[in-house]
C-alpha cells in the first residue's frame, strides 16, 4: 500500500529507520479499514516524492503494530507524527489538508 518513496516501519526497524534517521521522518500511523487513513495516503505518497532526499516518510499498521501505536500513544487514526533526532516534534490527529501536513514538514526542515 506503500508508495514507492514510502517505507513501511515495523517495532523491528522503527529504531533504525525513524529513532536513529539523520532526516526528519514523517510517520503515518493507520489501518486499511480506516477511510481517513485512506484520504491522507496520497497526500503522504506526494510529500514522500516532493522532499525526497530530505525527509523520510513512514506508514505504521496500528493493527499489526500495536506495540508501536501503544508507545506512541496512538489512540485515533490516522494520526501523523514528525520525528526528528528521535523525538516527536509535531503530531496531527485526524485527516487534514496536505496543505497543513505540507506546513507542518517545511517548519522542520
Amino acid at each position: 500500500m506503500a508508495g514507492e518513496n514510502i517505507i513501511t516501519v515495523t517495532k523491528d526497524n522503527f529504531q533504525q529507520e525513524v529513532l536513529s534517521s539523520q532526516a526528519p521522518v514523517l510517520v503515518d500511523f493507520w489501518a486499511s479499514w480506516c477511510g481517513p487513513c485512506r484520504a491522507v495516503a496520497p497526500f503522504m505518497e506526494q510529500l514522500a516524492d516532493e522532499y525526497s532526499g530530505k525527509l523520510t516518510v513512514a506508514k505504521v499498521n496500528v493493527d499489526e503494530e500495536s506495540e508501536l501505536a501503544a508507545k506512541f500513544r496512538v489512540l485515533s487514526i490516522p494520526t501523523v507524527m514528525l520525528f526528528k533526532g528521535g523525538q516527536v516534534v509535531e503530531k496531527i490527529i485526524g485527516a487534514r489538508s496536505k496543505e497543513e501536513f505540507s506546513g507542518l514538514v517545511k517548519k522542520n526542515l
